[in-house]
């Protein structure tokens, strides 16, 4: 499966890359990056081009870990309405800056999202993402198995833990609050991994003067 991710402006790009991967015998799936900047007509006329494509699901990203729930169940409502009239699945693609990959991922499970991106430990950039075992532990379904998540994160993705730029800290907490690409705290996430201490009171000054 080719997942193509784009901002709102870049969708005719896109779906010309998913008809190329179309055609060459892939399944396709579209995420629409930073929805929660986008304002509500835009989103909708971007949806329409979107559900015309030959992509198989269409996805609710939270790229900058900001939504609460009442903002994913609206989202996925809206998505839905696209998605099921063109014969197309919904899917979500949670950011964990606040915390609320897991919860947010679950409202969409409840509200009819049926595509589910989750990964080991929550590995992904930034604050990362739903994590894998906690997914499959609510899930209850027997055709999943929980354990070979388990060695697998005990094994191969704690040891990188320390290493990779990646899991919830305070930096991260700010800028999803305020809607923010995460950018300024991967920066300063980069410049602790080299040995210089960060001030998060100084960065909270900053990101909430710029906001």
């Amino acid at each position: 499966m080719i997942r193509v991710a784009t901002y709102i402006h870049q969708i005719p790009t896109a779906l010309e890359m998913v008809k190329d991967a179309h055609h060459k015998g892939y399944e396709t799936t579209l995420n629409l990056m930073a929805a929660s900047t986008i304002p509500e007509s835009e989103l909708e006329a971007g949806l329409e081009m979107m559900a015309k494509s030959e992509a198989k699901a269409i996805y609710v990203v939270d790229s900058f870990g900001a939504f609460y729930s009442e903002q994913v169940r609206a989202l996925v409502k809206k998505y839905l309405g696209y998605c099921k009239a063109s014969g197309k699945e919904t899917g979500m693609h949670m950011h964990n800056n606040m915390h609320l990959a897991f919860a947010n991922t679950i409202e969409g499970i409840i509200e009819g999202a049926n595509y589910l991106d989750a990964t080991m430990a929550g590995l992904g950039r930034g604050a990362g993402n739903c994590q894998m075992e906690l997914l499959l532990a609510f899930l209850h379904n027997p055709k999943y198995e929980l354990r070979p998540v388990l060695d697998c994160v005990q094994n191969h993705i704690e040891p990188l833990r320390a290493k990779l730029l990646w899991g919830y800290d305070l930096p991260y907490l700010l800028t999803g609050m305020l809607n923010q690409h995460p950018r300024s705290a991967i920066k300063f996430k980069e410049a602790e991994i080299t040995g210089q201490k960060g001030d998060v009171l100084a960065f909270y000054d900053t990101v909430t003067a710029e906001g």
